[in-house]
């Protein structure tokens, strides 16, 4: 078999998921097992390794047919020379993660963002398939993204580009803090915490609404009473929808994607998020800006990262 294959690493605070693709960028098998971070990095280290060779060994593929390893952490990162700088869900630090997987698994290593490598993974192996240029947002407890150009990770200076969730878009007026220090943040309206922050506000504020009989509400509570007709919840949904179509609005001039792509657990709500999204984005952007461009959901799930690990190799 001389097929070449790519190994991905997705590295969590309580589990690391391994995923082997196929030169196409198919997912052919993933394995997982506890990260137990509180061991420290040297035995962090060693366990990734470990799960590596175990993915490997369980697929159809031989180990000889590995053409590398990448890695995607959240942190303080340098992509560069391999090297986190300070993982705050691990709480390790100045690790030379790149030099040791590469001595302990003797092929080539590459480590990467974990919001970049996801976005990788979808341009790859997922919705953005056959795509060079696209714009991915990943909608959770936060607002992640990735900007890929021309088949490939943008970092920009200092490794900070892509960090969607962080554009300011707010009115002064409406802004509130942010966990990033600032106020008026795309993650402040479109975040799953976000569109939760907005329902409770309407609640003490005495709006007529269903969400006031649910405690705690949950983003996907606010998604269901807005399918059921609710105008408080249809209030808030049209407002995050209405910011991130702005924020691709600006991102069309910048960047000109082919396509956005829309992950995460909110993206899960449909119809009803995607087409005010889309219809902002009609509004905002320029004729020739938008013309050929589309904003689809993501497909790759929880297994975007290990994808987008994988294709690290392959950039």
């Amino acid at each position: 078999m001389s097929e070449k294959i790519y190994v991905g690493v997705d590295l969590g605070g309580t589990t690391i998921k391994v995923g082997v693709c196929d030169s196409e960028g198919k997912l052919v098998h993933t394995y997982e097992a506890p990260t137990k971070a509180e061991e420290g990095a040297e035995a962090g280290m060693e366990r990734i390794a470990e799960y590596v060779r175990t993915a490997v060994a369980e697929s159809a593929y031989e180990w000889e047919q590995v053409a590398g390893v990448g890695a995607g952490m959240a942190g303080f990162l340098d992509i560069p020379n391999g090297f986190i700088k300070f993982s705050n869900n691990l709480n390790w630090r100045n690790v030379p993660a790149k030099q040791i997987l590469e001595e302990k698994l003797g092929v080539p290593v590459k480590i990467n963002n974990d919001a970049n490598v996801a976005a990788l993974g979808e341009a790859w192996g997922g919705a953005g398939r056959g795509i060079d240029n696209c714009v991915c947002y990943t909608l959770g407890t936060g607002v992640g993204g990735g900007i890929i150009i021309n088949g490939k990770i943008y970092e920009g200076f200092g490794g900070m580009a892509g960090e969607l969730g962080h554009v300011s878009i707010v009115s002064d007026l409406e802004a509130v803090a942010c966990t990033c220090g600032q106020k008026g943040c795309l993650e402040t309206v479109s975040s799953a915490t976000g569109i939760v922050r907005m329902a409770k506000d309407a609640v003490e504020r005495g709006d007529r609404t269903a969400l006031a009989l649910v405690n705690p509400i949950t983003a996907k509570d606010v998604f269901d009473a807005g399918k059921a007709g609710d105008e408080v919840a249809l209030r808030i949904i049209n407002r995050a929808a209405y910011y991130l179509g702005r924020a691709m609005a600006g991102m069309a001039v910048i960047v000109n994607p082919q396509r956005f792509i829309v992950g995460g657990g909110v993206s899960k709500a449909g119809d009803i998020l995607f087409e005010p999204i889309r219809e902002t984005f009609r509004k905002y952007t320029p004729e020739h800006a938008q013309t050929g461009v589309d904003i689809v959901p993501a497909t790759l799930g929880n297994d975007a990262g290990v994808v987008g690990a994988a294709g690290l190799m392959l950039e």
